[in-house]
């Protein structure tokens, strides 16, 4: 998001200040996310919910703003692609994983697909690698065993927002069709 705010504080205030407001309100959802994950192992969604509309509205204005057609439909695409993966996911093996965690995923979605294809995917992949390198290092320690459930939220949440933070995004150059 860094790369996208740069790129949006040159080029257009007011989506610089929506997509502002939508990672400032990510940060502050995230804190709250993993607190109770990390403690009731649940993500209720009275703070979930909300974040679909709020999130969709910042960056849906944004993209209409600046002209970004295919991100404001990206963005909504990679969110249904990961809460139908993660629903899939759930169905197989429901001790595996909450429904929050899939509700958390189509939010996540939203966010990395209002970027692009890549850091969804890549977001995705960092939550699975991360939460394996904790399970990995519980089962090591004797902290754990195969059988102990680790809250899956947090990873989703840190995936991602290392993903958004961290990886530049593929300038946006409105298709000749579209102007």
């Amino acid at each position: 998001m860094i790369w996208r705010l740069s790129d949006l504080w040159q080029n257009s205030i007011a989506g610089f200040i929506l997509v502002l407001l939508a990672v400032v309100y990510f940060i502050a959802i995230a804190v709250r996310l993993t607190q109770l994950d990390l403690r009731e192992h649940r993500l209720p969604n009275r703070i979930i919910l909300p974040a679909y509309a709020v999130s969709s509205v910042l960056l849906g204005a944004t993209s209409l703003i600046t002209g970004d057609w295919w991100g404001l439909l990206r963005m909504f695409l990679a969110g249904g692609a990961l809460w139908f993966f993660y629903y899939i996911l759930r169905w197989v093996y429901p001790p595996g994983m909450g429904y929050g965690d899939v509700k958390l995923a189509g939010l996540l979605g939203i966010y990395m697909g209002y970027l692009s294809w890549g850091h969804a995917l890549l977001g995705s992949a960092s939550t699975f690698v991360l939460a394996g390198l904790a399970a990995g290092a519980l089962i090591l320690t004797r902290k754990g065993t195969a059988a102990t459930r680790i809250p899956f939220g947090p990873f989703m949440i840190v995936g991602a927002g290392l993903v958004m933070l961290l990886f530049p995004v593929p300038e946006f150059t409105p298709s000749p069709n579209l102007q």
